[in-house]
């Protein structure tokens, strides 16, 4: 497996510790390995590549170093062989007395791997959520991820002067926003639209000042009719703010509808709202990735 250092991000040899089901649509992996001594990460939104193994392999097939061209050595392994590659968020991350990291978390949505799921469905499973849904300690992956706690890839940066944050995550990026809210500091006025599939998947973050922080979360839920996200953050009464700062992100058409709301209607600077695609209904990644998104 890839060892090569390159700042600030690297390939992380791991192998999966413990699985847990969090909710109907959510799944916990925690991830250990020797190479994780090296991972920094500020947290809150942090993205990572995941590298998965093909059905019979025993760890995925990488390029032997990472760097530059190393894009192009991965797509020239043969597509039945190179490593399934998938795009996540960091969940959490713990470290030891020294300050070194023992152990990720990655939060999987496992769309349509429930017992019952009919092949052919709207959202059928891809290969990570069926990877995530058999997952079993031991199994080894690897992860495209930060050796620098302070980089590119994450994107929650609100400015010094907001004064208040608001957020729309769907199921996909509900991991990066609770995230987010359980490291916000003491003082801050949130107003939150988390949105699930079903009652049980609503995680409430713990968030660690939360007797100082004026956050207000509200769950859209669509097995019980919830709005739509759009719709129920038009007809929202937000506090007056000087500088807001928005952060939206999930299934593209809806952030896009959803950052033209906020620019347009509630005319927040654009320039202070963080956007991000996680998924796009009806294209996989490799089709995302084929049109450069």
């Amino acid at each position: 497996m890839p060892t090569a250092v390159a700042a600030p991000y690297r390939i992380f040899s791991l192998q999966v510790t413990r699985t847990r089901r969090l909710s109907p649509s959510l799944a916990r992996i925690t991830l250990t390995g020797p190479d994780l001594t090296t991972f920094a990460s500020d947290g809150r939104d942090q993205s990572l590549t995941l590298f998965l193994p093909r059905p019979g392999q025993e760890e995925p097939v990488l390029p032997m170093e990472y760097g530059d061209g190393w894009r192009e050595a991965w797509l020239a392994i043969p597509d039945d062989e190179r490593a399934v590659m998938r795009s996540y968020t960091l969940r959490a991350l713990r470290r030891d007395t020294q300050g070194l990291t023992t152990e990720i978390d990655i939060d999987f949505v496992l769309h349509g791997t429930e017992p019952g799921t009919e092949p052919g469905t709207a959202h059928p499973a891809g290969p990570a959520a069926r990877w995530a849904a058999g997952a079993q300690p031991g199994d080894r992956v690897a992860v495209l991820g930060p050796a620098i706690a302070d980089n590119g890839a994450i994107r929650f940066r609100p400015p010094a002067d907001t004064d208040l944050v608001v957020i729309w995550a769907d199921e996909t990026a509900l991991p990066a926003a609770s995230a987010i809210l359980e490291t916000l500091p003491a003082g801050t006025r949130a107003r939150v639209w988390l949105e699930v599939p079903h009652a049980d998947d609503r995680l409430e973050p713990v968030m660690a000042a939360a007797a100082d922080i004026d956050a207000e979360i509200t769950w859209l839920v669509r097995d019980e009719g919830s709005p739509m996200a759009l719709d129920a953050i038009r007809a929202a009464q937000l506090p007056t703010a000087q500088a807001p700062y928005a952060w939206i992100a999930g299934e593209s058409s809806r952030v896009k509808e959803l950052r033209r709301h906020l620019v347009r209607e509630r005319e927040i600077d654009r320039r202070r709202v963080t956007f991000v695609g996680y998924w796009r209904r009806g294209l996989s990644e490799e089709q995302l990735r084929e049109q450069g998104d």
